[in-house]
């Protein structure tokens, strides 16, 4: 079996909701990495590439009609070029790559550009058509985020608990207290803020240009959604979810904006065009867990991947799990056997401070994870995510 290799990677900064990058189309921000990594490999045989696979959680708005096709077409890669967009909702950016890694690990393709994309703030309201003639009965679903056109069956069986419930669902369960998940937030700022200021996060990103009526094109080049707090700001913030409950907007993670991309090569197409390897993709795993509480999802998903490539967490350098909300990666962190301030865990913040553009996040763990086994010279990282409707996702980088 070949092996599969994370190469060159970038990401666009990340944007607030109805922030800097909320007047960029969502195939236009899609874009962007991708002519960054063709402006940035002019020798390259863009034609030779056997796949785009790209992640997308909506897929309602801009970002429908396969925005993986989209993205490269208007970043002007050769139409012979094929693309499929991916939808494991969070966890779709991280299942483009993993989809590009069994690609070349089947040796069904060699050069493979994977990644993901998402602008939450242009995610539009639909409306579904009418049941019956004549029907005076309308609806509207804003798409951002959560259940829309529900099955009642599913209702009935499994609840549709939004996001931030399932979060409360699981501090109950797992008795996370409101404090510690405000530790939890205050330090991942803290150490996103410090990433940003040393230049550390420069090192995967580049600039969005965003065109503006009357001014200068503005240059966004750094992520929005940091911000400076404290202990005492989180612990005043409400709990809107849940009554006397412990989940607020300040240690949950952010609704955005954002793309990124990386070229997955085998041995042989890192010779031919001249590319520096960074990781080697060791494995991958996924798994299902109650959708009510769907946080819990990198447990089951980190246990089979771990246990695929013969490791322990014993074994890991560096430990990206997505922040979706303070209280499900501390339950995680629990079921590990992993101290809460553990520095090996998103040691460069993460989504509570970057923020959580959810079809471009499982991508910017694996691009953030391969750069810091880079930067620090450590051996192995895991990449994993919890996933709406009760999934986890998991994945294991091996420095090169």
């Amino acid at each position: 079996m070949k092996e599969a290799y994370v190469c060159e990677g970038i990401r666009t900064p990340i944007g607030r909701f109805g922030g800097s990058l909320s007047s960029v189309r969502t195939d236009d921000l899609a874009s962007v990495p991708i002519k960054y990594l063709k402006n940035k490999l002019p020798k390259v045989d863009w034609g030779k590439l056997d796949e785009v696979f790209f992640g997308n959680a909506n897929q309602a708005g801009e970002d429908n009609r396969n925005i993986a096709r989209m993205a490269l077409l208007l970043s002007e890669l050769p139409t012979n070029v094929p693309g499929i967009t991916l939808n494991r909702l969070c966890a779709s950016g991280m299942e483009a790559v993993i989809a590009a890694s069994r690609m070349i690990k089947s040796d069904e393709g060699s050069f493979v550009l994977a990644g993901g994309a998402e602008s939450m703030s242009r995610a539009p309201f639909v409306m579904p058509k009418a049941s019956t003639p004549f029907s005076r009965n309308a609806e509207i679903y804003d798409t951002t985020i959560g259940w829309r056109f529900v099955n009642p069956k599913m209702k009935e069986k499994y609840g549709i608990d939004s996001m931030p419930e399932t979060a409360e669902n699981v501090a109950e369960k797992y008795q996370i207290s409101r404090e510690d998940q405000d530790k939890f937030a205050l330090r991942s700022q803290q150490k996103a803020l410090k990433a940003i200021s040393t230049g550390r996060m420069n090192k995967e990103i580049t600039f969005v240009k965003v065109k503006q009526k009357k001014n200068d094109d503005l240059h966004i080049d750094k992520d929005e959604h940091p911000r400076e707090t404290t202990n005492e700001k989180l612990s005043n913030l409400p709990t809107p979810f849940k009554m006397n409950g412990t989940v607020t907007a300040g240690n949950s993670s952010g609704v955005n904006d954002g793309a990124a991309a990386l070229i997955i090569a085998d041995e042989e197409a890192i010779k031919k065009y001249n590319l520096t390897p960074v990781a080697k993709i060791v494995c991958a795993a996924s798994s299902g867990v109650e959708p009510s509480y769907m946080g819990i999802g990198p447990v089951t998903a980190s246990q089979k991947v771990l246990k695929k490539s013969n490791l322990s967490l014993d074994n890991i350098d560096v430990l990206e799990i997505n922040e979706a909300f303070a209280a499900q990666v501390l339950a995680c962190l629990r079921e590990f056997g992993v101290s809460d301030n553990d520095e090996r865990v998103n040691p460069n913040g993460g989504a509570i401070a970057l923020g959580h553009p959810l079809g471009m996040s499982g991508a910017r763990l694996v691009l953030t994870a391969a750069k810091e086994l880079e930067i620090t010279n450590k051996k192995y990282a895991l990449c994993t995510m919890c996933v709406g409707v009760g999934q986890g996702s998991a994945i294991i980088l091996e420095k090169v």
